[in-house]
């Protein structure tokens, strides 16, 4: 198994599929997928184009489907939600799809789509995207940071390296036989000097400060969560991401 890290979806090569992509984008995509696949949603159908998720869900009746847009890290106006994982609620979700767009992470999962398995990570869930490559093993496998529009995103690429750590401390791999690119060990670094304060290293990435400025602060506590989800979304048609429940 080799892993490779890219911190944006841009940077991920062209012409080439891998066996296994993760999208990670913690401020908040990914972590309020997994979040609305825990809480019981149907799926996570996510979309880049706000008026193809419009058009898209018009076909599914009111109480069978949730909107939620957020651009610039606020909600966007008409739609049931923004990319809060605090307000996907258990009460609200049950049975539901959920119909999401935001700045970056749907992008990055587009990006990706067309990889055998596609999977969505988070520090929420990290253990339940570990587990799955240790059953899996799969040959080789890209761990896609979200950015924000197009640059680099201090909280994706440490989401990255707690996988990657995790996968070290569970297998007898070395870093140089897991890695295969630099920016693992970059990732790795990063998060082995924040694994104790994610909260603090949210507060010094511009994400973070972006939403500290729309007074997410809950969410940003509760996306700097390690392991407390056991759930994993798992691309099951393109675009549509549901519960592979971790026993």
């Amino acid at each position: 198994m080799k892993l490779f890290v890219y911190h944006t979806p841009e940077l991920t090569p062209t012409g080439n599929v891998p066996e296994c992509a993760i999208a990670v984008d913690v401020l908040r995509a990914t972590t309020t997928m997994a979040t609305v696949l825990a809480g019981g949603g149907e799926a996570v159908q996510v979309f880049s184009d706000l008026d193809q998720l419009m058009a898209v869900s018009e076909k599914w009746s009111v109480e069978k489907r949730l909107r939620a847009g957020e651009r610039g890290g606020a909600k966007v106006p008409g739609f049931d939600l923004g990319n809060s994982p605090l307000d996907c609620t258990p009460e609200l979700l049950q049975g539901r799809r959920l119909f999401i767009s935001t700045t970056n992470g749907t992008r990055a999962l587009q990006k990706i789509q067309d990889a055998k398995a596609v999977l969505a990570g988070a520090f929420v869930n990290r253990a339940a995207v570990v587990q799955y490559l240790l059953e899996k093993q799969p040959e080789t496998v890209w761990i896609v940071g979200s950015g924000w529009e197009g640059s680099f995103s201090l909280e994706d690429t440490a989401c990255a390296g707690a996988i990657v750590h995790s996968v070290l401390q569970q297998t007898n791999l070395s870093q140089d036989e897991l890695a295969g690119n630099d920016e693992v060990f970059g990732a790795i670094a990063l998060y082995s000097q924040w694994q104790d304060n994610l909260l603090g290293l949210f507060h010094h990435a511009s994400h973070g400060k972006r939403l500290l400025r729309l007074n997410c602060h809950e969410d940003l506590k509760y996306c700097s969560q390690t392991d407390i989800l056991d759930v994993l979304p798992i691309q099951q048609e393109t675009g549509v991401l549901v519960s592979n429940k971790v026993k």
